[in-house]
């Protein structure tokens, strides 16, 4: 199992289990959902997750991709964007904050899975070996391994 500790932050609740459903399934600990920057601070700074799975249209006056900025520099939280947004304005905002993914909606079950292994990768290999690979488990399956 992964069990890598992810915080989703979607204000929109029945997108926001589906996607817990779907982490659970593919082997993540979800650590909380938050709909809010406000939240969102607040859950990191308790329950210390290792990714922030991120939309960008959020509750508040605080978007995802200013949380996205907020999350990393006070906390290292990298994230993955999971949003319906892909206009140019946005993605040009978003890559400013060095997101470890940018998928959208509605997102593909694979391509989920393969982008969080991804970033994981990244989040293992930035530890500076403080955590082996063993202990980030990237699980490595014939489906999806490329031939």
């Amino acid at each position: 199992m992964s069990n890598q500790p992810i915080l989703i932050v979607e204000d929109e609740h029945i997108v926001a289990e589906d996607i817990k459903q779907t982490l659970i399934s593919l082997g993540y600990r979800v650590v909380g959902i938050a709909a809010s920057a406000e939240e969102a601070l607040e859950k990191v700074a308790k329950d210390k997750p290792q990714l922030a799975l991120m939309d960008i249209k959020i509750k508040g006056k605080i978007d995802g991709i200013e949380t996205a900025s907020l999350l990393y520099q006070n906390y290292g939280v990298p994230v993955v964007y999971l949003t319906a947004h892909a206009d140019d304005e946005t993605l040009s905002r978003a890559v400013k904050t060095s997101p470890y993914g940018y998928i959208l909606k509605p997102f593909d079950e694979v391509e989920l899975k393969v982008c969080l292994q991804l970033a994981f990768h990244k989040i293992c290999r930035e530890a500076d070996g403080s955590l082996t690979e063993d202990q980030i488990s990237i699980k490595h399956s014939p489906d999806s391994s490329a031939a």
